[in-house]
């Protein structure tokens, strides 16, 4: 069974002691490790690692060391590795999220663009020209 987050913050704010919430709630809580999940991703959607950096769009030794975690890339070159993998959207914010970053908020016009071209299965160049042609700043 999940909790829903605002479940958990109760939780945390009824709770005598935080060691008594923690016991309660570790199962819980989200333990961040991107190289592991980008290697879930790419397995279960039977992606080739080579070919997801071609469609990001990004740099290969960068790329690589991203999926090797020697990198921690900042949130627009993850948003391209996202589109690279075909993620859906709750991939991407998944992704995101285990990366540190804020989710995409859809009132956001950067966000709401990069969401539409997830939804709809754009490429990053596809984005980017989006992106453009709205006078916002592309993925790179």
């Amino acid at each position: 069974m999940q909790k829903d987050t605002s479940e958990i913050v109760k939780e945390l704010g009824l709770s005598p002691d935080f060691q008594t919430f923690y016991d309660e709630n570790k199962d819980y809580m989200v333990s961040a490790d991107l190289t592991k999940l980008l290697a879930e991703l790419l397995n279960s959607k039977g992606l080739k690692k080579s070919q997801v950096i071609k469609n990001s769009e990004l740099s290969e030794v960068y790329s690589y060391q991203i999926f090797s975690g020697l990198r921690v890339p900042e949130q627009k070159k993850l948003l391209c590795l996202a589109i690279g993998m075909g993620l859906n959207i709750d991939e991407a914010q998944q992704l995101l999220k285990c990366a540190g970053y804020s989710q995409l908020y859809v009132k956001k016009p950067f966000d709401s663009v990069v969401l539409y071209g997830l939804c709809k299965g754009m490429s990053v160049l596809e984005i980017n020209e989006l992106l453009y042609k709205y006078d916002l700043e592309t993925l790179g």
